[in-house]
C-alpha cells in the first residue's frame, strides 16, 4: 500500500539528515511532500495522481516553483523505491534577462539603509550591509562571529562545503563597534534578544517592515536579493565569473550566471553602443 504517513515522512527526514542536507533543504522537502499528502487526502500514491498534482501546481505556480516541488517529490519517491511514480520536470528556457520588478538597484539599497538608520535599527542597518558587501547567504550570517571580525575572514560550512569569505576592513570596523555597543563579546554578531543567531523568519519580518519607510517594493526586499546585488556589482567591476562562483560558493557557473543577469534595459543600452547602425 502506497500511502504517505507521518512515520514515512520521519524516516525520509532522518535519511536527508544522514545525507547531510541543509536544514532549509530538509524543511522544504518535508513541506512539499506534506502538501502533496494533504492534497491526496488519504488516497494511495499513483502515477495518475502524481501527474494530476503536477497539473494543479502548473495552474497555480511559476515553472521554477513547480520544478522545485517536483524535485522534492521525486526525491521521496526514490527513497521509497517508487520509481514508477517519478514525474518529469518542466522544460524551462534559460532566462536571459532579470525582471525589473525583482531587481534591487543600488539606489534602492541606499534607500533601505537610510530608512534603517532613520528608524534607529542598527541591527538591520549592519545586517543588510554585511550580506551586500560579502555576498553570503542569510543562513550563513551565523558565521559572522567576533573571532571572524578579528581575523578579517569567516570560515563558512554550507551543504558540506567549506569556504573562506573575506570581510572588508571597513565592515569589520563597523561590526566591532556595533558588537561592543551591544556587549556581544563572542559568538555570532547578529543575535536575538535571547542570544541565539537570528533566524530567517525574523530577518524577513524586519526587512518587510522597512519597505514602506524606504519607499521600496516589498517584492524586491528579501535577504537573497542583497546577495544578487553583490554578485552583479562584483561582476560589473571584475568580469570574472569563475572567481565570483568561488566567492558565492556555487559548484556550477550556470548558477552564478543567474546572479549576474541584468535587465533588458541594460542590454538595450549596451547594444546601442555597438555603433553598427547607420541611417
Amino acid at each position: 500500500m502506497r500511502k504517505i504517513t507521518r512515520e514515512l515522512l520521519e524516516n525520509f527526514k532522518n535519511y536527508l539528515t544522514e545525507e547531510e542536507k541543509s536544514e532549509n533543504t530538509i524543511e522544504k522537502y518535508i513541506r512539499d511532500i506534506t502538501f502533496f499528502a494533504d492534497w491526496l487526502c488519504k488516497r494511495e500514491v499513483s502515477k495518475v495522481l502524481a501527474l494530476e498534482y503536477k497539473k494543479k501546481l502548473c495552474e497555480n505556480y511559476a515553472p521554477a516553483s513547480v520544478n522545485a516541488a517536483i524535485s522534492s517529490l521525486n526525491s521521496f519517491f526514490s527513497f521509497m523505491e517508487w520509481h514508477d511514480i517519478r514525474i518529469k520536470a518542466l522544460k524551462i528556457q534559460r532566462q536571459i534577462f532579470r525582471g525589473k520588478d525583482k531587481e534591487l538597484t543600488k539606489a534602492e539599497y541606499e534607500k533601505l539603509l537610510t530608512a534603517a538608520k532613520r528608524k534607529k535599527n542598527e541591527k538591520l542597518y549592519y545586517l543588510i550591509q554585511t550580506i551586500a558587501s560579502t555576498g553570503i547567504r542569510v543562513s550563513e550570517l551565523r558565521y559572522i562571529t567576533i573571532s571572524a571580525l578579528h581575523s578579517g575572514q569567516a570560515i563558512i560550512n554550507c551543504k558540506g562545503k567549506m569556504r573562506v569569505v573575506i570581510l572588508p576592513k571597513e565592515l569589520c570596523k563597523m561590526l566591532k563597534g556595533y558588537a561592543g555597543k551591544n556587549n556581544i563579546k563572542k559568538g555570532s554578531v547578529f543575535v536575538s534578544r535571547t542570544g541565539n543567531p537570528l533566524d530567517r523568519s525574523h530577518i524577513w519580518k524586519m526587512l518587510k517592515s522597512l519597505c514602506k519607510t524606504a519607499g521600496v517594493s516589498k517584492d524586491k526586499v528579501f535577504p537573497h536579493n542583497f546577495r544578487h546585488l553583490f554578485a552583479r556589482t562584483y561582476y560589473s567591476l571584475q568580469k570574472d565569473i569563475v572567481r565570483l562562483a568561488d566567492i558565492l560558493g556555487h559548484s556550477s557557473i550556470n548558477t552564478t550566471r543567474i546572479y549576474t543577469m541584468s535587465t533588458d534595459d541594460v542590454h538595450r543600452r549596451q547594444i546601442q553602443k555597438l555603433g553598427l547602425l547607420r541611417c
